[in-house]
């Protein structure tokens, strides 16, 4: 079945930086785009970056210049780096796979707080 496990998450500094794992597992992972998302308390999941099968990345304004998406095929995994890190970046993390007919899937999250 398909999983996708995150990690990385945790206390960051204002300024500071974080990089993100997800490791995906049940698919043929280098044949699907990947996608970060992130909901904070009390707002909506938005996305927050997509990587393309072929490697193209796409960012929400919110962190474009600060957040990159990668990925590692042979290790079926994206990850994503976070620089330049502020209190607003505060929320929950997940990491979603859209398969199309075969159905979207998501992780099961992993915190991340920014705060001094």
């Amino acid at each position: 079945q398909v999983q996708l496990v995150e990690s990385g998450g945790g206390l960051g500094q204002p300024g500071g930086s974080l990089r993100l794992s997800c490791v995906a597992s049940g698919f043929t992972f280098s044949n699907y785009a990947m996608n970060w998302y992130r909901q904070a308390p009390g707002k909506e999941r938005d996305l927050v970056a997509t990587i393309s099968a072929g490697g193209s990345a796409n960012y929400a304004d919110s962190v474009k210049g600060r957040f990159t998406i990668s990925r590692d095929n042979a290790k079926n995994t994206v990850y994503l780096q976070m620089n330049s890190l502020k209190p607003e970046d505060t929320a929950m993390y997940y990491c979603k796979v859209n398969r199309g007919l075969w159905g979207a899937y998501w992780g099961q999250g992993t915190r991340v707080t920014v705060s001094s």
